[in-house]
């Protein structure tokens, strides 16, 4: 599993706008990372990794929702998700050469050829859905979601008014030490237990929404009315739900 970073500074008193843009800036930033060599069919790995990013980062934009624009919110949303799909349709494929391949191994010799026929269809798969991620990846590199998503965690932060930007900065008690991520799965939706499926991570709370919006893209700023009209200069922990990475 692709462990999450911590977020630096982010304590129970942090102003929500504050809190969503420091969160919101370390999952993009993992995201962008985690794309380095994801084309590669000979680390399968860097493609779940990345997958988990766009999950993890979906997840904090609609727990902090009512801190965005909703228009730009809405296309960053649909635009994670139609990323997150591309690579499942070369994670899939992966994960069942890695199985096949494991099970080969156990077989007698004269049944391996059987197994490394159907592991043939499996690599054209596997290539089809490098294709679907590389296309992708080109309508919309990360480096270029990135900036988008700098636009939403700025109107995040100057939504903040000023008389509370001081709250949780340190204050020398070491009060401030930072929050560190769920040592569980990743907010997944709809994928293999190794993706963290039903984990109880932050993905969880909208879980029910999601099962109602299959193209995971329903307007994430009405889903957030549940919150009220949140100020997104309160603090953190005055917003129901939980911070992401608090167990």
């Amino acid at each position: 599993m692709v462990k999450a970073l911590p977020i630096p500074g982010l304590r129970a008193d942090t102003p929500y706008g504050l809190a969503a843009a420091a969160t919101v800036r370390v999952r993009a930033d993992e995201l962008v990372a985690q794309a380095a060599g994801v084309l590669d069919t000979g680390h399968i790995e860097r493609v779940h990794g990345m997958r988990v990013a766009t999950r993890r980062l979906r997840a904090v934009l609609e727990i902090y929702a009512p801190c965005f624009p909703p228009a730009e919110l809405k296309r960053t949303l649909r635009e994670v998700k139609a990323l997150a799909d591309a690579l499942g349709a070369r994670r899939d494929p992966d994960v069942q050469l890695e199985g096949l391949d494991r099970f080969a191994a156990t077989l007698p010799e004269a049944d391996r050829p059987g197994i490394e026929g159907f592991m043939g269809v499996v690599r054209e798969d596997q290539e089809a859905g490098n294709v679907v991620l590389a296309a992708a990846l080109e309508r919309l590199d990360p480096a270029t979601l990135r900036e988008r998503i700098e636009v939403l965690v700025r109107a995040a932060e100057d939504a903040v008014p000023d008389a509370l930007r001081g709250t949780g900065e340190d204050d020398g008690s070491g009060a401030d030490d930072e929050v560190a991520p769920d040592a569980g799965g990743d907010p997944v939706e709809g994928g293999s237990p190794e993706d963290g499926v039903g984990d109880g991570s932050a993905a969880d709370a909208v879980g029910a929404a999601d099962a109602a919006d299959p193209s995971g893209v329903a307007d994430a700023a009405d889903r957030a009315g549940a919150v009220g009209a949140a100020d997104p200069g309160s603090a953190a922990q005055d917003v129901p739900g939980r911070p992401e990475g608090q167990a």
